[in-house]
C-alpha cells in the first residue's frame, strides 16, 4: 500500500520544501540534524507564538498556558510576553517559570497533592492563583496563611462528572478520579463553603478540567451544563474550563482550533446565564504541533514476512506516549517531504524494552537507509516534559527556529550529568 506525502497540517506552520527538504523557521532541518545532533526537538517559535497571540484573542486575559506540556525557561518567558498566563503543577514547575522571570502573579498553582513546601513557596510568592483540589490541601493553606499573613486567592476544582471522550488515563473530569471535589458527593459544595467562610483565603472561582486530546468540544458544553446550576448557587467570579483540546496527529485527524473551542464554551456559558469570567488553560493546543522530533536510522532489520523494523538513536525516553497511551504518530523523511510512502515498518527505539515502539505501523519512503534522518511531527507536547533517562539516554536538545536563526533553549545531556547527583 502506497500513502501519500506527510499532510501539510501536521508540520510547523512555518514549514517550507526547498529543493525537497524540509525547512522549518527558515532553516533546513537536516542541517539543524548535522549541527545540533539527534534526537533533537526543533520548535517552531512563530508557530508557538501565534497559537499563544489566539489563545489570548479568544479567551482574553486570564487565559494560562499549561507548562506540563512543555516548560523551559524559553518557553516560559515566550509565553509571558506573548500575554498568558502560566498553570504550574509542581514547585520544580513554579521554580522554572520564576527564573525565567515570570511575575508570581501571572502563575496558577495546581496540583492534586501539593506538598507544605510547595503550598509555603506559591504562598511566599504570592502566586495569582491556587487551584484547590483536596480538603487536606485546604487544612494545610489555612494552616500556612495564618503563619504567613497571606491570604491568598483560590480557585476549588470541581469534578462535574462528564465523561470526556479520551484515553481512561486522559479522563479527570469523570467521578472516579482523584483530581477535585464531586459535584454529585456534596463534597465541592461543602468545600466551597469552607472556603468562603475561611479568614485565611479568598474563594475567586471554580475550575473544572475533564480531560485531555478532547476533539468533541461538545463534551465541554456539557461540563458547563453540568457546572451551570452550581455556579448559579455560590455567585463566583471565574470558572476556568481548564485545558484538554485535543490536536491532529495523524492522517485524517482534524482537530478544533483553541478559537472555534472557545466560542463553543463562551456560547453555552451565555446559553445558561453565566456571567463568570471565563478562564482556560491550553497547553498541548499551543505547542504540540509546533514542534517536530529528529532521529537517526541506526538498524534496518527485515523479520521474514511479518514486518521491518527500523530502529532509531531515540524512543521512549524521548517520547513515552506511544507506550503510555498507545498514541500514534506519522513519520517521514525531511530529505523527501514530497516522497510516496510506500514502505510500512515499525520504528522502534534504542531501549532495551520490546514495547519501546515510536511509531507501530509507519509509511516511510522505501528507499529509506541506515543513517537517514527520520522525523515524527506534532511532537511538541508531553515528549520533552515527560522524557526519562532510562538506559541512560541523554535527554535530547531543545532548538527554536526562527526567521533564518536556530537557538539553543536546552542542551544535550552529557554523561557528566548523568552522575552529577550521585553522592558515592
Amino acid at each position: 500500500m502506497t500513502f501519500g506525502p506527510i499532510p501539510a497540517h501536521l508540520l510547523p506552520d512555518t514549514s517550507q520544501t526547498v529543493r525537497g527538504r524540509l525547512h522549518i523557521g527558515g532553516r533546513d532541518v537536516i542541517e539543524l540534524a548535522e549541527e545540533f545532533g539527534t534526537p533533537l526537538f526543533v520548535y517552531d517559535e512563530a508557530h508557538l507564538r501565534a497559537r499563544c497571540r489566539e489563545a489570548v484573542a479568544a479567551f482574553g486575559d486570564g487565559v494560562a498556558y499549561a507548562t506540563k506540556a512543555f516548560l523551559s525557561q524559553a518557553m516560559a518567558r515566550l509565553a509571558w510576553e506573548e500575554g498568558l498566563h502560566l498553570d504550574v503543577a509542581t514547585g520544580g514547575e513554579l521554580h522554572v517559570a520564576q527564573s525565567a522571570g515570570v511575575p508570581a502573579d501571572r502563575l496558577i498553582m495546581h496540583g492534586n497533592n501539593k506538598s507544605e513546601d510547595e503550598l509555603r513557596i506559591a504562598l511566599t510568592a504570592d502566586v495569582g492563583r491556587i487551584v484547590v483540589d483536596s480538603f487536606d490541601e485546604l487544612d494545610r493553606i489555612e494552616a500556612l496563611a495564618a503563619q504567613t499573613d497571606a491570604v491568598p486567592r483560590i480557585l476549588i476544582r470541581v469534578n462535574p462528572g462528564v465523561e470526556a471522550h479520551t484515553h481512561e488515563y486522559l479522563q479527570t473530569g469523570v467521578t472516579d478520579s482523584k483530581f477535585g471535589f464531586g459535584i454529585s458527593s456534596g463534597d465541592a459544595a461543602a468545600a466551597m463553603a469552607r472556603a468562603r467562610t475561611s479568614p485565611t483565603m479568598s474563594l475567586v472561582g471554580v475550575h473544572a478540567h475533564i480531560g485531555s486530546q478532547v476533539f468533541a468540544v461538545e463534551s465541554f458544553r456539557r461540563a458547563i451544563e453540568v457546572l451551570a446550576p452550581f455556579l448559579a448557587e455560590h455567585s463566583l467570579e471565574e470558572i476556568s474550563v481548564g485545558g484538554g483540546l485535543g490536536v491532529a496527529y495523524v492522517t485524517g485527524e482534524t482537530a478544533p482550533t483553541i478559537t472555534e473551542w472557545a466560542e463553543t464554551i463562551k456560547g453555552a456559558c451565555r446559553s445558561q446565564g453565566i456571567e463568570a469570567k471565563i478562564l482556560a488553560e491550553p497547553g498541548r493546543a499551543i505547542v504540540a504541533g509546533a514542534a517536530i522530533t529528529l532521529y537517526t536510522v541506526g538498524t534496518i532489520k527485515p523479520i521474514d514476512a511479518i514486518r521491518t523494523y527500523v530502529a532509531v538513536d531515540g524512543g521512549m525516553s524521548d517520547n513515552p506516549r506511544p507506550v503510555l497511551y498507545g498514541s500514534g504518530y506519522e513519520a517521514f523523511l525531511p530529505r523527501a517531504v514530497s516522497a510516496d510512502r510506500d514502505r510500512v515498518v515499525r520504528i522502534v527505539g534504542k531501549h532495551c524494552e520490546a514495547g519501546d515502539v515510536i511509531v507501530g505501523e509507519a509509511a516511510i519512503p522505501g528507499d529509506t537507509r541506515v543513517g537517514d534522518i527520520l522525523c515524527t511531527p506534532v511532537t511538541g507536547a508531553y515528549g520533552h516534559s515527560m522524557g526519562s533517562n532510562y538506559n541512560m539516554v541523554l535527554r535530547p536538545p531543545v532548538v527554536f527556529v526562527a526567521d533564518g536563526e536556530a537557538r539553543l533553549v536546552v542542551r544535550r545531556e552529557t554523561y557528566d550529568d548523568l552522575t552529577r547527583r550521585d553522592t558515592q
